[in-house]
């Protein structure tokens, strides 16, 4: 029996509905492009919402090189009250509140979380610690610390608006965050909290960015299911890498996996183009020579 031939190759910028999960999305897209062969790039929690990148058919070779791409997200932190996963959804473990506090207080007070920081990711987090899921341990009862990572965040606090929570009082601060790869939003709101000598945790996260690909840009599950379509994948690796323009005889060696002369772009990746502007492969310098990251054709 004929194996099925396989569909076109490109990715869909998702806006992701609050209440679904990244794998729900995958699962979606599967049925909705007729191949398994879909992943995404940068898990969203259920609770958020927003860009969710998913490559289909060859473009899920792409994704292991967008996943370490800068983020960009619109936030609001509750400040006064916080939760053992640091967000909306998990339960309250601990009500100091916080008195009012303007914009430019709370600004100040938010000034150690920007730049290049050491921070502790949420114990509630998919990061495995000896062997095992960190929120696998905190569901059996376990406390558990993760190792401090470095992280580079840029943090803009746009609003601040006192309230009360069950009769606590609150601060709600809306805030707009870009930030390295492996940045926990809802360990920001954690900290801050802290800072203030009190507690934080994140009731609103949304995701306006995945390095070159923006909010206005993706599209909602509903407008995929009335016309489903992909961005190429060369158009795709165009904009999220630096270009090689290759001979046909370049062309020809790299799609063998034979190496090349050193493309003087950098550490790569570089998305190196065949003359008909198909991708060909991404690449990086070494040496000399510029060898093939993930060859793209066939």
């Amino acid at each position: 029996m004929k194996s099925r031939e396989p569909g076109p190759s490109g990715l869909v910028i998702v806006d992701k509905p609050a209440g679904m999960t990244s794998h729900d999305v995958v699962s979606r897209i599967r049925r909705l492009a007729g191949t398994r062969r879909v992943g995404h790039a940068g898990t969203l929690d259920p609770m958020a919402t927003g860009v969710l990148v998913v490559g289909v058919e060859r473009a899920t070779r792409l994704l292991t090189y967008l996943v370490g791409a800068d983020k960009a997200y619109s936030a609001t932190m509750r400040l006064g009250v916080g939760t053992i996963t640091d967000d909306a959804e998990g339960e309250i473990s601990s009500t100091p509140g916080l008195a009012a506090l303007t914009l430019e207080e709370v600004d100040a007070a938010a000034a150690f979380l920007r730049g290049s920081i050491q921070q502790v990711p949420s114990s509630v987090s998919a990061i495995k610690k000896d062997g095992k899921r960190a929120y696998a341990r905190v569901r059996e009862g376990e406390e558990v610390t993760l190792d401090a990572r470095p992280v580079t965040v840029s943090l803009d606090v746009l609003a601040v608006r006192p309230g009360q929570h069950e009769g606590v009082p609150v601060l709600d601060v809306d805030v707009h965050v870009v930030c390295s790869s492996g940045t926990y939003v809802r360990a920001l709101a954690r900290d801050l909290g802290a800072s203030l000598e009190s507690a934080g945790h994140l009731t609103a996260l949304r995701r306006t960015r995945v390095g070159p690909y923006p909010l206005d840009g993706a599209r909602t599950l509903p407008e995929l299911e009335e016309s489903f379509g992909l961005l190429p994948i060369a158009d795709a690796a165009r904009v999220a890498f630096t270009a090689r323009e290759l001979s046909d005889d370049e062309a020809r060696k790299l799609a063998h996996g034979q190496r090349l002369e050193a493309s003087e772009m950098g550490p790569g990746p570089v998305a190196a183009f065949a003359p008909d502007g198909s991708l060909v492969a991404l690449i990086a310098d070494a040496g000399l020579t510029a060898r093939p990251l993930v060859v793209l054709t066939g």
